[in-house]
């Protein structure tokens, strides 16, 4: 709650919101059911663009930077004892998330007739993407904790706002265009962005 909001006043908040709070907590619990989190440790699972890949996790005494490599068997972490296993797997997933990204943004781009000036890599609390008026293409790398098809729609969107920056008729129109299952990508990113997230203590994060 806001720091300046009277303590006498919440247990009469939360009754007049206790509909909605005990609708959103069921929403909740039902994504995780369908969409289960992350387990960040040795033996864990990790989801990647609509897989799971699981963990192996050792910690060498001698090593001083973080491995992170997948290989058939799962993604494999080989740490130094200092290294945290949640900056080493973020900074994985940074940069995987621009070979993601990039040729799918670029065959976007090159379907759509258009350029875009640079793309950054970014971990937004609270947007996937965004396009500037100047063609600079920002991404989320928590999206390839999506399904595949949820990553390219959001490069479509981002695309889309090189023609049209709000998200007027025009805009959705032309989205439909390139993207016709946009409406669904739109409900699964309501339903279960929450739950794109590596860490328990992260926020859940909103829509662009």
């Amino acid at each position: 709650m806001p720091r300046t909001f009277p303590l006498r006043n919440v247990e009469l908040f939360v009754q007049e919101k206790r509909p909605w709070i005990e609708k959103t907590l069921r929403r909740l619990r039902e994504s995780e059911e369908l969409f289960p989190p992350a387990r960040v440790a040795d033996g864990g699972q990790v989801p990647y663009l609509g897989e799971r890949l699981p963990l192996t996790v050792r910690v060498e005494p001698s090593r001083t930077r973080a491995h992170v490599a997948r290989r058939p068997g799962g993604l494999k972490v080989a740490l130094g004892p200092e290294t945290p296993l949640e900056k080493a797997l973020e900074a994985w997933y940074r940069r995987r998330a621009r070979i993601e990204v990039a040729p799918r943004l670029d065959a976007a781009v090159a379907r759509a007739g258009r350029s875009y000036a640079s793309l950054q890599i970014r971990g937004q609390r609270r947007r996937w993407a965004s396009c500037s008026t100047s063609g600079a293409m920002s991404f989320n790398w928590r999206l390839l904790l999506a399904p595949a098809e949820i990553l390219d729609y959001v490069v479509e969107h981002e695309v889309a706002h090189l023609d049209v920056q709000d998200h007027s008729e025009r805009f959705w129109r032309l989205l439909a265009s390139r993207s016709p299952s946009w409406r669904e990508h739109e409900r699964w990113l309501r339903a279960h962005g929450h739950s794109l997230r590596l860490f328990p203590a992260e926020e859940a994060h909103g829509e662009e």
